[in-house]
């Protein structure tokens, strides 16, 4: 099983470390998350792994060698890190059969990756008439074309419709049980949560998490428990004996930091307390993030109160109700002009 490893991965630009003693591995079958705020190395990073650049130090490989040693990258390695990149004159067609050609890989392979990627209808247009979309889509099939165990892609999402998303999270999930290792940069936090597995999280250089995602989420913020009864205090003494701190809000309601609807909702049953709504606010993955990377980010914005809570109220959580009511494209061999970028 073919995996990414990052040792002691170090790159320094004169004075500016952008990378900074990196060590984290993306494992086959799941997809990993990569996070951090802008400036965080993310982009540096993935060039590091694809051969794009030369790290100060330290190492990165894909199934124990750097990806410069493969003679035929595209079929172990699928990329997409800059959906632009392609060149523009060229037909969609014409373009991934360039990129099959310069791998060995066959031609039919081209129109297998076309009609996966939902642009087989196209495929005879020039990409300077693409939408960013088709673009994304076709930069996609292109990571596809090798049939590679490893993917890594670059805001893969960006400028896609709400079809499209879909499309591009359910062939993530898919890749990632075919047994493939997928590594997957993003800032939309709430589309990583729906696919990631695992995060990698960075933060001026420097690993700040490596993690199962709900262990993430779970280490950074507690979960908390809304709830209406109509024998409140009695609720409230019974809590509060298992160590709980019930509060009541303005509209009647109350609030149970620390607990899951399966805490309090036995409790109150064995007792007979009746209740009329008991709902698990639980963390979202946004709100673990920026309480991790609240100091890291290097280009930030003020910030009114209630965003610069790490804990923010409830209307802004996930309720689960129990009612009982970069820069390049990477198309080719390090050290060759890749493919996409030929005039």
């Amino acid at each position: 099983m073919t995996s990414i490893d990052v040792q002691e991965l170090t790159k320094e630009y004169g004075t500016t470390r952008a990378v900074d003693r990196l060590t984290f591995s993306v494992r086959p079958g799941q997809v990993t998350g990569f996070l951090g705020p802008n400036g965080a190395g993310k982009s540096t990073t993935m060039r590091l792994v694809l051969g794009l650049d030369r790290p100060t130090s330290g190492t990165a490989t894909i199934g124990g060698r750097p990806y410069a040693e493969y003679d035929e990258p595209l079929r172990h390695v699928g990329a997409l890190l800059d959906a632009q990149a392609a060149h523009g004159s060229r037909t969609a067609r014409n373009h991934l059969r360039a990129l099959a050609a310069s791998n060995r890989i066959p031609a039919r392979r081209v129109d297998d990756v076309l009609e996966a990627a939902g642009i087989a209808r196209v495929a005879s247009r020039r990409i300077k008439t693409f939408s960013l979309g088709m673009r994304q889509r076709l930069g996609i099939a292109a990571a596809l074309l090798g049939d590679p165990s490893v993917l890594i892609l670059d805001e893969p999402s960006n400028g896609l419709d709400p079809e499209g998303i879909i499309w591009i999270r359910e062939l993530m999930r898919d890749l990632a049980r075919q047994g493939r290792a997928v590594l997957v940069s993003s800032h939309l936090m709430n589309e990583t949560a729906s696919f990631a597995d695992h995060l990698v999280v960075l933060g001026r250089g420097r690993l700040l998490a490596d993690t199962p995602m709900q262990d993430f989420i779970d280490s950074r913020i507690q979960p908390r428990v809304r709830l209406r009864t109509t024998e409140g205090t009695r609720l409230r003494t019974l809590l509060t004996s298992r160590g709980f701190v019930p509060v009541q809000g303005e509209d009647g309601r109350w609030i149970v930091e620390g607990a899951r609807v399966e805490d309090v909702g036995p409790i109150a049953a064995a007792d007979g307390i009746p209740i009329l709504e008991l709902a698990t606010e639980e963390a979202t993955l946004e709100q673990a993030y920026l309480d991790l990377t609240a100091d890291e980010a290097e280009f930030a914005s003020v910030s009114s109160d209630s965003t610069d809570s790490p804990n923010p109220p409830a209307s802004s959580r996930q309720s689960t109700h129990s009612d009982h009511d970069d820069r390049s494209g990477c198309s080719g061999r390090s050290g060759r002009s890749t493919i996409d970028q030929e005039v």
